[in-house]
């Protein structure tokens, strides 16, 4: 790069950091903004999930829901103006149970979310009842809030795919996917056109002389390069914590490995019209006996017989002659150093497929002749409660952008929108507090971490 200087410099050229270039160069006006990475934009973990968003989030407060809808509004805007480019849907996410004790528990589940602004609460009790269910494409039009289905005739009807002992679903509605590598290069081509500039390269070194940033040392292709500035957002994705070290921080965050399965659908057990689908109750394995008395006599399988936590889920993805299933089963959550290349559990496809089969009887076709799956995916950082930092960090100049752990495409574009807000200097949302590192320095935040309830992790 042959320009010395920048007004911001980005670390990171994921999800996160594209998007706060595009809201600090496009939607701010900002110029010379730098986006720095070691690797191809977008090539780290951003395009390992499944792609999914919601405004589905529970407490303490509206905070979450309040971000979340306004990362929602912003890509449906973009939707619009790229012809829905990166095919944003409202599918929905459909919680479902076998257990009749977590009927009022959904119900509950689902007016307290109305409260916190996540949409009205519509309970279908009667198969006389209005439900809509929603279309396979397209978000225009969709209701918002959550439908909650008991009737045993609705859930036949509408959702013939699930375990016949099913006693209820939470339909929550303003949920869907999206491509988010067609997102991510709409809004790196946007930045680009607006002067934003890519440096191929590793951050190592951050002057912070006088207690502010004052440039940024990277090892590029080309050599070694400095680019002086004022101003430098960590959007380093898994390497937030390692970015915030070269800035004599240490930040609250870590890391867990989590992988996405995906395999070719050949018998057709998942509807393409489904929703992501997500089983609410623990699961016991379904395994022969045979192979049961096996797996019990090895110390290293014997795992596999107890009982795995609830959150098994899925969706379908692609249509025609290439039918595809995602899973995911977020049940090992052990903090973990991020390293590349990742390894995955040799079982977990297998454990996936079993424990989804639960929900979805028709993938029980798959057991007696596993399909071939493909196992990939990243690292879910994150903060203890499971919130995400966006805003400045203690020393003059420098912000944060990460922590976003499991849902960074789905807020990256609220929490690049309010990181961007910080920096232009312009009036901020009412939830800014809740996104900020320095809500660590309140006590009594610190009490209300140590009693945190559910973090909203699927």
């Amino acid at each position: 790069m042959s320009a010395p200087t920048a007004e911001v410099v980005i670390c990171g050229a994921g999800i996160a950091g594209i998007a706060a270039a595009y809201h600090l160069a496009v939607r701010r006006g900002v110029t010379g903004v730098a986006l720095v990475d070691e690797g191809p934009p977008l090539s780290l973990t951003s395009d390992k999930s499944t792609e999914c968003y919601r405004n589905w989030w529970p407490g303490p407060g509206d905070d979450m829901v309040a971000l979340m809808n306004r990362s929602i509004d912003l890509l449906e805007e973009l939707a619009r103006e790229s012809d829905n480019r990166f095919l944003l849907n409202r599918r929905g996410y459909l919680f479902a149970t076998a257990d009749p004790a977590q009927v009022p528990a959904f119900v509950e589940r689902a007016t307290e979310a109305a409260t916190r602004g996540v949409g009205p609460a519509r309970i279908h009790r009667h198969a006389s009842s209005d439900y809509e269910p929603a279309p396979a494409d397209g978000f225009e039009d969709q209701p918002t809030g959550t439908d909650v289905i008991t009737d045993p005739t609705l859930l036949r009807r509408y959702f013939p795919q699930l375990a016949s002992d099913t006693v209820a679903v939470l339909h929550a509605r303003r949920c869907g996917w999206f491509s988010a590598q067609q997102l991510g290069m709409y809004l790196l081509e946007r930045a680009r056109e607006h002067g934003v500039r890519f440096v191929e390269g590793r951050v190592e070194r951050i002057d912070t002389t006088g207690g502010r940033v004052r440039g940024v040392q990277i090892a590029a292709r080309g050599g070694d390069l400095r680019i002086a500035t004022g101003r430098f957002v960590n959007a380093a994705g898994p390497f937030v914590g390692r970015i915030g070290r070269l800035l004599g921080l240490d930040l609250p965050v870590f890391s867990e490995r989590h992988a996405k399965v995906a395999f070719n659908d050949a018998l057709g057990a998942v509807p393409r019209w489904a929703p992501m689908t997500i089983w609410t109750d623990p699961i016991t394995l379904p395994w022969s006996d045979e192979e049961r008395q096996e797996l019990l006599a090895s110390a290293e399988h014997k795992r596999l017989v107890e009982e795995f936590p609830a959150g098994v889920h899925g969706r379908p993805e692609g249509a025609g002659d290439s039918p595809v299933v995602l899973l995911i089963w977020t049940y090992d959550i052990e903090p973990v150093e991020p390293t590349f290349p990742i390894e995955f559990d040799a079982a977990y496809g297998e454990i996936c497929l079993r424990g989804m089969s639960r929900m979805i009887p028709a993938l029980s076709r798959y057991l007696t002749r596993l399909p071939r799956v493909v196992v990939d995916g990243g690292y879910y950082t994150k903060t203890r409660e499971n919130r995400l930092l966006s805003g400045p960090l203690p020393v003059d100049g420098a912000y944060i952008l990460g922590a976003l752990s499991g849902y960074g495409l789905m807020s990256s574009n609220g929490a690049a929108d309010l990181l961007a807000d910080h920096i232009a200097g312009r009036a901020l949302p009412r939830y800014a507090p809740a996104f900020l590192l320095s809500r660590y320095d309140d006590p009594a935040y610190r009490a209300l971490v140590e009693q945190w309830g559910d973090s909203g992790q699927l």
